[in-house]
């Protein structure tokens, strides 16, 4: 499966390295050294304190499903519905909105346990992190 034709993020200087890591299969996040909190989505202040102390932080690409919606109805090809949208509540702490691939839509449940995944793009540059259910 590959991502388009579904738009492409547009990379910044700002959120290159996220990018970058997410097409060799690694999930960033940022993390403020003045107040340790870890946030999603990249940006060089901390929401929080408004530091710009911040820092890359390799996540373990685990959490679970915290909110999540699906529909069969969608402007991309037929195979990829249902399209199954997710806030997904990372192991370090931060919510991400994502979407959820492999999986069977009525079966995911609040609290799933789910893994990060990546699904190329037509640039080599550009990865995009989806998660799946795990079997536990």
């Amino acid at each position: 499966m590959i991502w388009e034709p579904r738009p492409v993020p547009a990379v910044t200087p700002e959120t290159a390295p996220y990018w970058e890591a997410a097409a060799d299969e690694t999930l960033l996040l940022r993390r403020c050294t003045a107040c340790e909190l870890t946030f999603y989505y990249p940006r060089a202040r901390c929401p929080d304190c408004l530091g710009d102390d911040v820092e890359w932080t390799e996540a373990n690409g685990t959490g679970t499903v915290y909110a999540h919606t699906s529909t069969n109805v969608a402007a991309w090809p037929e195979d990829d519905l249902p399209l199954v949208l997710a806030y997904v509540e990372l192991t370090e702490g931060p919510r991400m909105l994502t979407t959820l691939a492999e999986c069977d839509a009525d079966a995911i449940e609040i609290g799933t346990d789910v893994e990060v995944s990546f699904i190329p793009t037509e640039s080599d540059d550009v990865s995009i992190p989806v998660f799946e259910p795990t079997d536990d």
